[in-house]
């Protein structure tokens, strides 16, 4: 099963990075800072658990996205000793002009798949993942 898994996850990866049009970012970079939009203010540590990797981890991630000036971090208003994460101006524009990229990706990637199997997969997929992390 770990086999095809990760054949599945290469072969996804692989059409991903080829159909970003150039934009150098990974499968992971664009989850984060998709959740970091539709969470502004989320903790780097609220974040890593999110995602399941480990706060380290999610430091070494925003460190390359702050870079990239892709999210922003700002003292957070609740903790004065954490940050709380936005995507900036230039994060929101590349999420503009990725997601019909990604969607199409998606599309392309799962085209084998009847809209029934692809729920089917999604439902699996997250029983594998749920309470792992």
């Amino acid at each position: 099963m770990g086999y095809h898994l990760r054949r599945a996850q290469i072969s996804f990866f692989n059409d991903f990075e080829n159909s970003m049009g150039g934009v150098q970012i990974t499968p992971g970079q664009f989850g984060v800072i998709t959740l970091i939009a539709v969470n502004p203010g989320l903790t780097q540590l609220a974040l890593a658990r999110a995602v399941g990797i480990e706060r380290s981890t999610m430091v070494a991630v925003i460190d390359v996205l702050e870079s990239r000036s892709l999210v922003e971090r700002r003292p957070s208003p609740v903790d004065g000793r954490s940050y709380a994460l936005v995507r900036s101006a230039e994060g929101s524009d590349m999420l503009k002009q990725l997601k019909p990229m990604v969607l199409e990706h998606e599309k392309r990637v799962t085209a084998n798949l009847d809209p029934e199997e692809r729920s089917q997969l999604l439902r699996v997929l997250s029983k594998l993942t749920h309470e792992r992390h």
